[in-house]
C-alpha cells in the first residue's frame, strides 16, 4: 500500500520497551525525557512501567481507553510485532527503535533517536500503511480463534512429526495440496522473515499481495505463490497423526487438529509504520542483507 504523509501533531506517546534488556530500559527513560521536553504526554505499557518503577503511568495496549497518538517500540522486531497485534483494532503510528540484531521493521537506532523524535514532532515523516492478516481457525463449523498479525501465519509440525498435508483454496477454488514440513502465508512486510528463509522472494511492502511459501515441499513443482491481497485463502489440515501448530508472527501458537480450516484474509485495518523521509526501503535491504558485498 502507498505511504501516507503524516504532518499531524503528536501530543501523546506510549513507550514499549523490551523488558529483558537493560539497555532498552535506559533508552525508554531517555526517550521519555526527550518527548516530555517537547511537551508530549508520555505513558508506558504495564510491563515497561513496572520495569521502570512507574506503575501509575501504565497504558494498556489495545485497551478501551484513548489510544496514544504514537507508539514508540524500543527493542527488536519481535517487540514491534507484539505491539502491532495488540493495537490492530485501533491502529496508530508505530516507531521502532532497534537495539541490535537484524531489525527489518525497526526504523532507527538509539544513536538517531533524538533526531528522529524531533522530526516526528515537527511532522517531517511518512507513514507506511502495511497490510496485516486476519487469521481464523474453524473447527466443526465454529470459529474458535481469530487474530490479527503483521508478518505471517505459519502451519508447521513439531520436531518429531511426519510430513503434513495441507489443502489450499483461494476464494473457495481448490489450488493444490501441499505435502511438506509446513506452509507460510505472509504479507509483503513478512516476506523478509520466515518466508525468505524458506526460499520465498522479497516483496516490496507497498504491494497489495499475499505470499504463500511451502516449507521443504516434497515435490519440486510446488513453488512460492503470490496472490492479490483481497483473496480469501483457506488451508485445510489433512493430517491427523502428527502434532501440527498454527503460529502467528513466530510468537503466538495454536494447536491444530485434522479437518481444521485456517482462513486468512487481509485485516480490516492497516498497520501504520513511521518512516523517515531520509531513508528508503531499498536502502534498508542493502544495509541489512549486505547486497553487492563480497
Amino acid at each position: 500500500m502507498a505511504p501516507e504523509a503524516r504532518p499531524g501533531r503528536i501530543s501523546s506517546v506510549t513507550i514499549v520497551a523490551k523488558r529483558q534488556a537493560p539497555e532498552a530500559r535506559l533508552a525508554a527513560r531517555r526517550c521519555a525525557r526527550l518527548l516530555q521536553r517537547r511537551g508530549v504526554a508520555v505513558t508506558f505499557d504495564p510491563e515497561t512501567a513496572k520495569a521502570l518503577g512507574r506503575r501509575n503511568d501504565a497504558h494498556v495496549l489495545g485497551g478501551r481507553g484513548a489510544p496514544a497518538d504514537l507508539y514508540v517500540v524500543i527493542g527488536g522486531d519481535g517487540t514491534l510485532l507484539m505491539v502491532a497485534r495488540a493495537i490492530a483494532g485501533r491502529p496508530r503510528p508505530i516507531l521502532g527503535i532497534n537495539l541490535g540484531g537484524l531489525g527489518f521493521l525497526t526504523e532507527t537506532g538509539p544513536d538517531e533517536m533524538e533526531k528522529m523524535i524531533g522530526e516526528i514532532i515537527a511532522g517531517r515523516y511518512e507513514l507506511d500503511r502495511r497490510i496485516g492478516l486476519e487469521v481464523s481457525v474453524v473447527r466443526g463449523g465454529r470459529t474458535i480463534m481469530r487474530q490479527a498479525t503483521l508478518n505471517d501465519a505459519v502451519i508447521n509440525k513439531s520436531a518429531l512429526a511426519r510430513i503434513i498435508e495441507i489443502g489450499l483454496s483461494i476464494d473457495r477454488e481448490p489450488v493444490t495440496t501441499y505435502k511438506s514440513d509446513g506452509l507460510i502465508i505472509s504479507t509483503p512486510t513478512g516476506s523478509t522473515a520466515y518466508s525468505l528463509s524458506a526460499g520465498g522472494p522479497i516483496v516490496h511492502p507497498n504491494l497489495e499481495a499475499f505470499l504463500i511459501t511451502p516449507i521443504c515441499p516434497h515435490t519440486l513443482s510446488l513453488r512460492p505463490l503470490v496472490v492479490p491481497d483481497d483473496s480469501l485463502a483457506e488451508l485445510s489440515l489433512r493430517t491427523g497423526d502428527s502434532e501440527v501448530y498454527l503460529t502467528l508472527d513466530g510468537q503466538v501458537g495454536h494447536p491444530l487438529r485434522k479437518k481444521d480450516r485456517v482462513r486468512v484474509r487481509r485485516s480490516r485495518q492497516p498497520i501504520l509504520m513511521v518512516r523517515s523521509l531520509r531513508k528508503s526501503y531499498f536502502e534498508v535491504l542493502r544495509r541489512k542483507l549486505h547486497w553487492g558485498e563480497r
